[in-house]
């Protein structure tokens, strides 16, 4: 059976910046940390992570068309947490702001995530994945951390919808 989503440790679409270039490649989602494999960045003062937020030839774009969140909260019909998906209706394709390195050869991945808005913060109030604005594809590839790190913020809940 093939999945239409990347979960942590399958291989998930990444873009990269070389040389003025930009390229598109499939790296492993989720950098083992202390035996256990990571998939958000939250700590962004980490030394784990600074290495990795400071070069900006480690910063990647993780496309995406929509990304899922679990109910912190259990259904009150089934008793279980509830998978809820969020999407951007006007951006079919939009990007999260990611990191990578290789791992014993192996590239791989994990993206940035920050305080929820409104609409994922009912849902899952303790964070939602950084979605970079088209306009920020390059800086966030290519400056400095200083620079970089002001793109890191909850994208307006206004420009979200909840997908059935």
């Amino acid at each position: 059976m093939v999945k239409d989503y990347v979960a942590p440790g399958v291989l998930g679409p990444v873009v990269i910046e070389r040389e003025g270039q930009r390229t598109s490649g499939l790296m492993a989602w989720g950098v083992p940390n202390a035996g256990k494999l990571v998939t958000n960045v939250r700590n962004l003062d980490s030394p784990f992570w600074r290495n990795m937020l400071d070069r900006p030839h480690h910063r990647c774009l993780v496309p995406v068309s929509e990304f899922q969140e679990w109910s912190v909260k259990p259904d009150t019909e089934t008793g279980k947490k509830r998978p809820y998906w969020f999407a951007i209706p006007s951006r079919p394709v939009f990007a999260f702001a990611g990191i990578w390195r290789k791992v014993d050869g192996e590239p791989r991945f994990a993206f940035l995530t920050t305080e929820p808005n409104a609409l994922v913060g009912a849902v899952h109030p303790k964070a939602m994945p950084v979605v970079l604005d088209d306009a920020d594809y390059e800086g966030w590839l290519t400056a400095p951390w200083d620079n970089a790190r002001q793109m890191v913020g909850a994208y307006p809940s206004q420009l979200m919808a909840v997908i059935p």
